[in-house]
């Protein structure tokens, strides 16, 4: 797993200025991790992270190579808010096993195990990438980018949306895709003979369908276009199956 950045939030109005900001209900950090995104105001994808309380404060748990970023856009939007933005020098440890006093599940999926904020970093050495391609669960950098819509990348299934709490930067367009559109393309776990690297076009009959990402154990986390994705596909020297 990669290594992450706290950033933390305090002052008076650290909870709804992010709550009118981010795709989840910040309401429910008090029942542990909440996870979610900041989005474009076209509804693309910037940068997801996990939120969680510390006493009045609230931390935002992010990817080393957004931190900086989420920051500095975090702190354009704070106008005249009441609240201070800074990057903390929390660590985080993540596991699998049996969870250690005081450690927070893991929202998006029971197999993803917890997470436990303090003065360490580190994991238990689970195979991060195997439990990923089972469940068909994004990573930052690698399936989810800044072409991304969250929708596509599973963040209704992951619980990093929530359709009722109200506007929140890109929110307009995710609503829109939830209610009125059906979804055309998206991530799908596949069968993979083979292997190629991340980022592999995926062809059919020689037509560009999709893209090949992180895989593990004969299986894969594939970007598909599902009406073209259809009868064999290949990525490089590997070929790929999918129930679509």
């Amino acid at each position: 797993m990669s290594a992450r950045k706290i950033i933390r939030l305090s002052g008076a109005d650290a909870r709804p200025f992010l709550q009118n900001l981010v795709t989840n209900n910040i309401d429910l950090i008090d029942q542990g991790l909440v996870y979610a995104a900041l989005l474009t105001p076209q509804g693309k994808y910037m940068a997801d992270f996990f939120v969680l309380a510390d006493g009045k404060d609230v931390l935002v748990d992010a990817d080393e190579s957004q931190a900086d970023m989420l920051a500095q856009r975090l702190n354009m939007y704070r106008l005249r808010a009441d609240v201070t933005i800074e990057i903390s020098e929390l660590q985080v440890k993540r596991g699998t096993g049996p969870a250690p006093d005081g450690a927070l599940m893991d929202p998006r999926h029971p197999d993803l195990g917890w997470r436990l904020y303090g003065d360490e970093a580190g994991d238990d050495g689970s195979d991060w990438d195997a439990i990923r391609v089972a469940n068909c669960i994004p990573a930052t950098g690698i399936e989810l980018d800044s072409n991304s819509f969250i929708l596509e990348t599973g963040f209704e299934e992951l619980n990093g949306v929530d359709f009722r709490k109200g506007c929140y930067v890109g929110q307009e367009v995710t609503a829109r895709m939830k209610h009125k559109t059906t979804l055309r393309k998206g991530l799908k776990v596949v069968s993979i003979e083979g292997a190629a690297p991340v980022g592999t076009e995926i062809t059919a009959a020689g037509k560009p369908v999709g893209t090949l990402f992180t895989q593990s154990g004969g299986k894969a986390i594939a970007y598909l276009r599902y009406d073209r994705a259809k009868g064999e596909l290949l990525a490089g020297d590997a070929t790929l199956s999918w129930e679509g």
